[in-house]
C-alpha cells in the first residue's frame, strides 16, 4: 500500500469554501470515481486556513494513475472552476507519499 497527505493551505479568507468543495465534490464525488480512497480528512483544533487529509492506494503506479484521471476529469473542471468565480480557494498544497514502516492500528 502507498499513502498520500496532503495538506492545503486556504487562500485567506477562503477556508471554509476550500473545504466545502472538498467535502461535497471532491471527496464524495471524484476521489470515488477515480479509485482514490480517502483514509481521513483533519483540520487543526485552532483555524489556520488548512485541511489535511490521507489517501491510500495499492501501488505507486495505482495513485500515479487516480491522481492523472482525476487530474483530467471535465466534470471536475468544471466543478473547480465553479468554484473559484470569486478567485482561488487553493494559495498552497504540500504533498508527502508514504510506504508504511510497520504494522499498526491504522494499517491492519
Amino acid at each position: 500500500m502507498v499513502y498520500e497527505i496532503r495538506v492545503y493551505e486556504a487562500v485567506e479568507g477562503r477556508a471554509e469554501a476550500m473545504r466545502k468543495r472538498f467535502k461535497d465534490a471532491v471527496a464524495a464525488k471524484f476521489f470515488p470515481r477515480h479509485g482514490i480512497e480517502l483514509v481521513g480528512a483533519f483540520v487543526a483544533t485552532e483555524e489556520d486556513g488548512r485541511l489535511t487529509y490521507m489517501t491510500r492506494f495499492p501501488s505507486e503506479e495505482a495513485r500515479k494513475a487516480a491522481w492523472a484521471a482525476f487530474g483530467a476529469d471535465s466534470e471536475w473542471a468544471a466543478v473547480k472552476k465553479a468554484s473559484e468565480v470569486d478567485g482561488p480557494l487553493l494559495k498552497n498544497q504540500t504533498i508527502s507519499v508514504l510506504s508504511p514502516a510497520f504494522a499498526g492500528p491504522l494499517l491492519g
